[in-house]
């Protein structure tokens, strides 16, 4: 095994110097591979050892060129540092080290200062796009941006988890240089920035690897998307560890959220992969390692990875708002107030429990701090997994949506909002891809046969209403108007208003929850009654943060007497939680052992 410095240049085209690039391959079921470029020059690489082939030869940055695989066929590197147009056309010769960074004296930022901002970049307009929108961000609290798959997809539109080159930015995007360009003025705002990657699959169009490299899958697992990766081959590993230190050196990235990886049938990949990037990246550099992870394997937060996701959370709140129980809600369906109280005290609801299916899911996560979970109100999944892709704000009371949305910025937990949150956007988030013929039509009927388990969709006549997610108005829909619309009314929703509540909510968050956070745990948690819970936290500082949260349409009584100092609340009657009454819809947040009153809405 090479050293962890050395792993992003085992695999793909490195340039050596301005006149020479080494190309290496991992190609063991090929006898011969040829470079081949976009002007006619056919070089035959150097088989080597357990499969390599290499080559190392005058050859500079901006080269198009692909592997042509026993004078047969041709495709791009899988390693590729970029594509000219698609993700099976010529591959570009990338000089990682061409861009000159103006903020090399960014390390990053502390895990628990993280408020995190999800967005889509295709859907923003590429990397410019975002990159003009970073001071609005940063005016108003976000900490972090969050940015979904960037890794070469088939096409020009996709949410992203149908990457098939993991090292490549996303062509339709930008070039790696305004990427780069994002990230710097990024640093420069005091933001850190995520990438979503995702090492447990391959999208179903643009990967060559089996023919050429069969064994980088095992034949007889399956998932669903396909052949499942074999992560107990060395060359396998560092190919996914190797993209993983190319993100977080050459673009600097401070953080990585891994997806799915319940979905990586080797669980000492995982062990590995975080225990490369700590050794890659050491203080004062921070790197963040989020999980996507449905097993809630609690363990992995205490090994290397800072936190998790916390599905469970957003699922019972969502329940509790909205009333839905089809599908994966169904979980949640029963003793949600209940189950809220545990997120509160515990963090994650299933803990050993059997789901619906009858499996037991998650282990104990009572010990972890506050900061090991992510928790969300929306995100990609959550609003575009939805049949029309439905905000909270077209299915939820505004008075129960403003009330968790206090709960989710002030709570201990590290929250992430999806983009036009903040603002109360109308515009649904749909499930979007850019695939043609056979495969497209098959996308669509997958898409719709997806939600045949939900009442509203049960008929196959109901689920002809879901957009199909290659027509190019499902992408456009899917844009949320940012700008003028800030300060719009649309479909009843005060655009101007939602902006105002989250800067102040921010702000509280940034002032006094924040420099608190640091080693706070969870003390306890209880339920005042019907979709309304209490719980405490004791702060880093010794303080007591206590948030009481009633989601129902009934004012309850709250046992414990308000001793504390008043840091939010929603209800405009300050009178009757002094007479212990939580009203409907409202939550108030206080502070106990702090030497004055904070805030008062």
């Amino acid at each position: 095994m090479p050293a962890n410095s050395e792993l992003s240049r085992c695999h793909g085209a490195v340039v050596v110097d301005s006149n020479c690039t080494r190309f290496s391959l991992w190609a063991p079921d090929a006898k011969t591979i040829n470079v081949v470029t976009d002007g006619g020059r056919s070089m035959a690489m150097l088989p080597g050892n357990d499969g390599w082939f290499v080559l190392e030869t005058q050859c500079s940055a901006g080269t198009l060129y692909k592997y042509k695989i026993n004078n047969d066929y041709e495709v791009p590197d899988p390693a590729s540092r970029a594509q000219a147009e698609d993700a099976d056309g010529y591959s570009v010769v990338v000089d990682s080290e061409s861009y000159r960074w103006q903020h090399l004296g960014w390390y990053g930022r502390p895990w628990h200062e993280a408020i995190i901002y999800e967005l889509h970049v295709g859907l923003i307009g590429g990397y410019s796009a975002v990159e003009s929108m970073l001071p609005h961000l940063a005016d108003m609290g976000f900490t972090a941006i969050e940015l979904m798959p960037l890794s070469q997809f088939s096409g020009s539109r996709n949410w992203g988890y149908d990457g098939v080159l993991p090292y490549a930015p996303q062509v339709s995007y930008g070039s790696p240089e305004q990427l780069k360009s994002l990230i710097d003025t990024a640093h420069g705002l005091g933001l850190a920035v995520i990438l979503d990657v995702v090492y447990n699959h391959f999208g179903p169009d643009g990967n060559f690897l089996h023919t050429y490299a069969k064994h980088f899958f095992h034949s007889d697992k399956k998932t669903p998307w396909g052949d499942a990766i074999d992560y107990g081959r060395r060359e396998v590993r560092d190919f996914f560890i190797g993209s993983a230190i190319m993100w977080l050196s050459e673009y600097r990235f401070d953080g990585l959220r891994l997806d799915a990886v319940h979905a990586i049938d080797d669980p000492t990949f995982l062990n590995e992969f975080a225990e490369c990037i700590r050794e890659e990246f050491r203080e004062p550099r921070k790197v963040w390692l989020i999980l996507e992870n449905e097993l809630n394997e609690a363990h992995r937060l205490k090994k290397g990875f800072d936190a998790q996701w916390n599905d469970d959370g957003h699922n019972t709140l969502h329940v509790l708002l909205t009333g839905e129980t089809d599908s994966y809600y169904a979980d949640f369906a029963e003793a949600t107030t209940e189950k809220l109280a545990r997120v509160l005290s515990e963090g994650f609801v299933y803990q050993g429990e059997p789901t619906r299916h009858g499996q037991p899911r998650g282990e104990p996560s009572g010990h972890l701090p506050t900061s090991a979970f992510v928790l969300f109100l929306q995100n990609h999944d959550q609003i575009g997994n939805r049949a029309l892709g439905e905000r909270l704000v077209h299915i939820t009371p505004a008075p129960a949506l403003r009330a968790a949305t206090a709960f989710l910025l002030l709570s201990p937990m590290i929250p992430l909002i999806f983009m036009g949150d903040e603002w109360g956007a109308d515009e649904r988030f749909l499930f979007f891809t850019d695939f043609h013929d056979e495969l497209a039509q098959k996308v669509c009927e997958g898409r719709r046969d997806e939600f045949s388990d939900f009442a509203a969709f049960a008929e196959e006549s109901q689920r002809e209403c879901i957009p199909d997610p290659n027509a190019a108005s499902t992408f456009e829909s899917s844009k949320p108007k940012f700008g003028a619309a800030y300060f719009k009314y649309s479909q009843g929703q005060d655009h101007l208003a939602w902006l105002l509540f989250y800067r102040r909510l921010l702000s509280i968050r940034q002032s006094d929850i924040i420099p608190r956070l640091r080693n706070s745990h969870a003390i306890d948690s209880q339920v005042l009654g019907d979709k309304a819970v209490s719980g405490r936290w004791r702060m880093g500082d010794g303080s007591t943060l206590r948030i009481d949260l009633n989601l129902g349409e009934v004012a309850v009584r709250v046992d414990e007497t308000f001793t504390g100092h008043l840091l939010f609340k929603t209800s405009d009657d300050n009178q009757e939680y002094f007479q212990n009454v939580l009203s409907p819809f409202s939550v108030v947040i206080t502070l106990e052992g702090v030497a004055s009153v904070i805030h008062k809405e």
